[in-house]
This record gives structure tokens, C-alpha cells and sequence, in this order.
């Protein structure tokens, strides 16, 4: 992957880590006991708000906006209410389209990864105008790497997501206040 020319790294130096053997059981995610869940005591915080879900931005990162979405209740994907699966792909797509129409945001990128967390959590990447260099799977690893992007901006464009959701999806946007 080192020689896509979207790969942050270069490609002499680099070599692949050993892989360790399986560690069985595997230890558990931040937030198996819903009374230990941080996403659960924060349940109320975030840019967007509705009765079943919230939207927060996620602070210090380098590309220009990076959102969370997660369900207010204390579930995973795997146990998503199908009627609660149903809104998160309408929801995801609202979110995707609000971050997009930002005048310096070429795409969204949409991940959920659920290793680190037993509360169902959505990551929306901005992808910035014109950086083709971030393309693709790579946009979390440069995201690592580059400088962190000016908070006030980040504010704006979140608030600015908030208000259009709200426009569009219904629920109510929030001061933005940095997960």
C-alpha cells in the first residue's frame, strides 16, 4: 500500500510488523457494562441532539472536521434495534450530505470500526477540497499526522452540519462542544 501514491508514508524504510499470536478470550471493549460507559454518561453532550441519537465533534484532529455519531441508548451494532438500523442509514446519509455541501469539503468518509468501544460509534472524516492526496482509507492515518486544523473553523462547520440536520432530519443543534 506504501506505493499508492495516497499512502503517507514512503515506501523504503518500512517494514511489516511481526504478527503476535492470539490473545483468547481478548480482553474486553471500553463500555461492556453500560454503568462503566462514558458514551452513556454523555449522553445529552454534542453539536446535534434527538431523542434516539447524538452527533458530537471530535477535537484535535488534523483534517478539517471529524463527527461522531452515536445512539443516546447503550447499544452496539450488533444489537441495533432494526428500527434504530433503519435511522442510522438515514441519518448517516443526512450527516454525509451536510458535510459534503461545506464550501472547502470534497467528501465524507464514513467508518465504524468497533474494537475500542462497546457503544456503537459512527466516525465522519471530512475530506478537505482539492487534497486528493487524502483519499480513501488513508484519511485516518493522515488525519494522525498532519497539524491540528484551527478549532474556530471546525466549530463553524460543525455548527453549520447541526443546523442543517436539524433543518433536515429534525432534533435540535447544540453549541458545539468538543467530545
Amino acid at each position: 500500500m506504501t506505493g499508492w501514491n495516497i499512502s503517507p508514508f514512503e515506501a523504503d524504510g518500512l517494514r511489516v510488523s511481526a504478527l503476535r499470536p492470539p490473545v483468547v478470550p481478548e480482553p474486553p471493549r471500553h463500555g461492556e457494562d453500560p454503568a462503566d460507559c462514558d458514551e452513556c454518561r454523555s449522553r445529552d453532550e454534542g453539536i446535534w441532539i434527538n431523542d434516539r441519537w447524538r452527533l458530537a465533534r471530535i477535537p484535535g484532529v488534523g483534517v478539517p472536521l471529524v463527527l461522531m455519531l452515536y445512539p443516546r441508548d447503550h447499544y452496539d451494532m450488533a444489537d441495533l434495534p432494526d428500527e434504530l438500523a433503519a435511522e442510522l442509514g438515514v441519518l448517516t446519509t443526512h450527516v454525509v450530505r451536510h458535510v459534503q455541501a461545506l464550501p472547502h469539503i470534497s467528501r465524507a468518509h464514513v467508518y465504524r470500526i468497533g474494537d475500542g468501544s462497546a457503544h456503537l460509534h459512527v466516525w465522519f472524516f471530512a475530506r478537505p477540497e482539492g487534497q486528493s492526496q487524502l483519499y480513501g482509507s488513508w484519511l485516518p492515518v493522515w488525519d494522525d499526522l498532519l497539524p491540528e486544523y484551527p478549532a474556530d473553523i471546525a466549530d463553524a462547520d460543525a455548527t453549520a452540519v447541526a443546523k442543517a440536520l436539524t433543518a433536515s432530519y429534525g432534533g435540535t443543534a447544540q453549541t458545539p462542544t468538543a467530545n
